[in-house]
């Protein structure tokens, strides 16, 4: 098994990849590849538009989308003071969409009190003024939206049709750095998910990614593997985060067979990316069959099995210092 990079944020080079992981590195283009070719989820009948956003680090994008939602899931700043913090939320309170909600991430330290101690005392004296931001800290939110209505129904006295969608928001990642100044972290591999994220969820934002989706998954993936259990649990419609910034862009899951056999194989850490591991020469094999029927049953027969719209929504451009990302908009 190969080292780790020497900064785990940084992507791992392709020539490293071919030569130390190549059949992870095919696993992984496999499954994607397969899934690419599925057709879109269907969507509700009362769409809700969810502008994503996430790691501005005190920057403000420009042009932001129109939507129903607009997410921002966490680092909003680099040092995490509450001035820093007030900026962003002015920002965020004067944009024109619906309802705007924020969780944080491990840059906004004054949000997290075993970490606040970090700031010298006049960065952490008074409180921020969210205004008319939703702030969740471990806390759901439930929203309500109501469908246009046309002029023939409006005369009729028509009652609208209205749409509830729930909003669960939690901060904490795996360690990345001092516990004392990064915030909301707890140490890599520990469970501090399970039974966390209520059931009935239609869209889960969390700083972190889930491993092995949006998280520079190859070779060793920088998510969590308890998140990404907890979210095949609950399966909302729509899950954003950001804290990898090389990851930002999103991707559709479906909870099938051929998921399975992609997280089994990307878990294998075999000498050499496992080229004489047959467990991982048979979980090609099991991605490829499964991913062809499933393609067959989607397109042959229009059958969708349960899924997760997974969008990374980080602004920040790699680990350059300026924005430069997309974007996301997703319509659930």
């Amino acid at each position: 098994m190969s080292e780790p990079p020497a900064d785990p944020f940084e992507p791992t080079p392709l020539h490293s990849l071919i030569f130390h992981h190549p059949l992870k590195l095919f696993l992984y283009h496999a499954y994607h590849f397969l899934t690419s070719l599925r057709s879109d989820p269907p969507r509700a009948d009362i769409p809700v538009r969810v502008v994503c956003i996430s790691d501005t680090h005190n920057n403000i994008p420009e042009d932001v989308p129109h939507g129903d939602i607009l997410v921002h899931a966490g680092d909003m700043t680099n040092g995490g003071s509450i001035a820093e913090i007030q900026a962003q939320v002015d920002w965020l309170s004067s944009l024109p969409h619906k309802e705007i909600i924020v969780i944080s991430g491990n840059h906004d330290t004054y949000l997290d009190p075993r970490t606040r101690p970090s700031l010298p005392e006049e960065e952490r004296t008074g409180s921020v003024d969210w205004k008319r931001v939703h702030y969740l800290q471990h806390r759901r939110l439930s929203l309500t939206f109501t469908a246009p209505q046309p002029e023939s129904e409006r005369a009729r006295l028509t009652a609208p049709r209205q749409r509830r969608v729930t909003v669960y928001g939690a901060p904490q990642i795996p360690a990345c750095g001092p516990m004392s100044v990064h915030a909301f972290q707890y140490e890599r591999g520990k469970d501090a998910w399970s039974e966390t994220v209520p059931e009935d969820t239609d869209i889960l934002i969390t700083h972190t990614p889930a491993k092995y989706h949006r998280d520079l998954a190859l070779p060793y993936g920088m998510g969590c593997e308890h998140l990404a259990a907890e979210v095949k649990r609950v399966k909302p419609a729509l899950h954003i985060f950001g804290h990898v910034h090389w990851g930002a862009g999103q991707e559709v899951v479906w909870w099938d067979r051929c998921h399975e056999a992609f997280v089994d194989g990307m878990q294998i850490t075999s000498w050499f990316g496992g080229l004489f591991n047959p467990r991982l020469w048979w979980g090609i094999v099991q991605v490829t069959y499964r991913g062809l029927r499933e393609l067959i049953w989607d397109r042959v027969w229009g059958g969708h099995s349960p899924h997760t719209r997974l969008v990374n929504a980080a602004q920040m451009y790699g680990n350059t210092g300026r924005l430069g990302n997309r974007i996301q908009v997703v319509d659930i």
